[in-house]
Order: structure tokens, then sequence, then C-alpha cells
């Protein structure tokens, strides 16, 4: 099973072969997730405050319609977010293409090409508020990329060991990849 989990993974493309096609005017959903693990209170760098539970963060670069381009390898799960992001160069990369990111409220201050939503929207005008609307009618589909990886039971509490979950999902996103093209 470990081969067979390593060939799959080498196979998934980087986050520049993924962002290859997109461009000025086009625009990609980026969020972050845990995948629960069964570590111990000794593990805190994989005990997510968040979440109040041990895991490792993912995070995945969608299509608008929920496609995932790119998933990251798993960091602990304390991680924010943001310092995955910037960590992974999914920050960087977006910004060198001058790709359009629609993110959360975690990716704030991210840069000029990430989009979040407005703190205390209530309080501002109303067209903050339709902004916010606005962003989360268009992020929506992106967290479908999340349902398809979460869908396989090996992620929904991974009992291995936290630096095979990398691979693992790795090895998914080249079997969901296979559906997709195919």
């Amino acid at each position: 099973m470990d081969e067979t989990l390593e060939v799959l993974a080498s196979w998934t493309p980087g986050l520049q072969e993924a962002l290859v096609g997109l461009g000025e005017g086009d625009f990609v959903i980026v969020d972050g997730t845990l995948i629960p693990t069964d570590r111990v209170a000794a593990d805190q760098p994989y005990y997510s405050q968040k979440h109040r539970k041990h895991g490792m963060n993912v995070q995945v670069v969608a299509r608008p319609d929920g496609t995932p381009l790119w998933f990251s390898r798993a960091t602990p799960g304390r991680a924010h977010d943001l310092t995955a992001a910037r960590a992974h160069g999914i920050v960087q990369a977006c910004l060198t293409r001058q790709i359009l990111v629609l993110a959360d409220r975690a990716y704030q201050g991210a840069g000029a090409t990430f989009r979040t939503p407005y703190y205390h929207h209530s309080e501002q005008p109303e067209h903050y508020q339709q902004f916010n609307r606005d962003h989360a009618r268009l992020r929506a589909p992106g967290e479908r990329a999340f349902a398809q990886l979460k869908t396989w039971r090996l992620l929904r509490r991974a009992r291995c060991s936290t630096r095979r979950i990398g691979t693992a999902v790795q090895a998914v996103h080249t079997l969901l990849t296979c559906t997709y093209s195919g």
C-alpha cells in the first residue's frame, strides 16, 4: 500500500503546473482544512486550537466550479492558514501570475491579489455587506474540493504517521484528477 501511495503521489502536479493556463482575469479559491489524526496530547505541533483536536493542515487551490487544482503537503495542525499558504508558495505564485484569489478571513493581509471578506460588516455600509454576500456566493463551490477530499475514509480520521498524511493527500488528488480528465 505504501508503494502505491508513493507512486500516485509522484504523479500529482506541482503548484506551478496546476496554475498553468490561468492568468490575469482568472480567479481561484484558496482555503485550508484540518485532517484529524489520532495524536496524543504530547504532540503539541499537531494540536489545532481552532478545531480543538490534533490534525494536519492541508491547503487547497480550486477552480471556481470546485474542481481541485492542487493540494498542499500536510503541515502540523497548529499552523495558521496564511502561514501555511506562504510556506507552500501559494501567495507568491498567485501574485506573480496576477491571479485573483478568493479566500476566507484567515488570509487577511496575504497580498494584493487575495480578496477576503470585510470584518464587522454589520457596522459597515450596505456595499460592504453586498461585497461579503457576493464573495461568499463565489467561494461556496470551492468548498466542494474539500468535500471530495474528505469523502475518502482514509482522510476522515488519519490513524497513520503524520509523515504519511501528505502522501495520502497527494495520492487522493491524483485519483481525483484522473476522474476529471477521464
